[in-house]
């Protein structure tokens, strides 16, 4: 996801994930809707709760380079954010997802993952690029 905006701007939001799921929140957080502001919580730590969902926390932080990475497990999955620096001050936020899953079960998962990851990368897209510093 090309963001246009310093990775400054767009790593907070990605540290933020501990608060809410930034996805539709209608489905996986109960209607509550994720915050639109920054809360200026402390960086991510390692064994720390990944996000919070219903009001509920959920997953854990396996890894964290401030700034650069987050890496969690969460329902048997791993995710890993990755922020890279691009030309005139832009990001490129990369998410990978991955899971072990039954043949049959996976591409049902697949849609649902690729759909929910989505909604939450153009929410933390939209987010970093209203907040600023830009180019």
């Amino acid at each position: 996801m090309g963001i246009e905006a310093q990775g400054a701007a767009v790593w907070p939001w990605v540290a933020q994930l501990r608060l809410a799921p930034y996805s539709y929140d209608w489905i996986d957080n109960l209607g509550r809707r994720s915050p639109r502001q920054l809360k200026g919580l402390p960086e991510p730590q390692v064994g720390e709760a990944f996000t919070t969902a219903g009001g509920r926390k959920l997953g854990t932080i396996v890894s964290v380079d401030p700034g650069r990475q987050l890496t969690s497990t969460i329902m048997g999955a791993f995710m890993s954010y990755v922020l890279v620096p691009q030309d005139h001050g832009t990001t490129r936020l990369l998410l990978k997802v991955v899971m072990r899953t039954t043949r049959w079960a996976a591409p049902g998962l697949s849609v649902g993952d690729l759909i929910m990851a989505r909604r939450q990368l153009l929410n933390l897209k939209k987010l970093a690029e209203r907040s600023g510093p830009h180019r």
